[in-house]
């Protein structure tokens, strides 16, 4: 089993930044990618950005394409969500995903950690 713990959310003005952590526990050798995904009020989760364990390759939704970078610290089983240019519309319960089934290409999250609060607002 693979267990993740998010930290680093929190209340943020319209236009700044904030940095989301996950460390991965556990079975991490199952590992083959990690992601982001988000869920606001009264609306489904939604996918976020994920990134490829080995090479590192990393995928986003357009919704955050060119604003929020993917990072993964192999090393210390960590990944991490830089968010820039935020907007009211980013306020959501963010999750850290683990896929370890590789069946890819898409993102097969089926490790999930308990979601950090990322509240933008003025």
């Amino acid at each position: 089993q693979v267990q993740l713990v998010e930290s680093g959310g929190g209340l943020v003005q319209p236009g700044g930044s904030l940095r989301l952590s996950c460390a991965a526990s556990g079975r991490t050798f199952r590992i083959y990618d990690m992601g982001w995904f988000r869920q606001a009020p009264g609306k489904e989760r939604e996918y976020v950005a994920h990134i490829r364990r080995r090479s590192q390759n990393a995928y986003y939704a357009d919704a955050v394409k060119g604003r929020f970078a993917i990072s993964l610290d192999n090393a210390r089983n960590m990944v991490y969500l830089q968010m820039n240019s935020l907007s009211p519309e980013d306020t959501a319960v963010y999750y850290c995903a683990a896929d370890t089934t590789g069946r890819g290409p898409a993102f097969n999250g089926d490790a999930w950690g308990q979601g950090t609060q990322v509240t933008v607002s003025s």
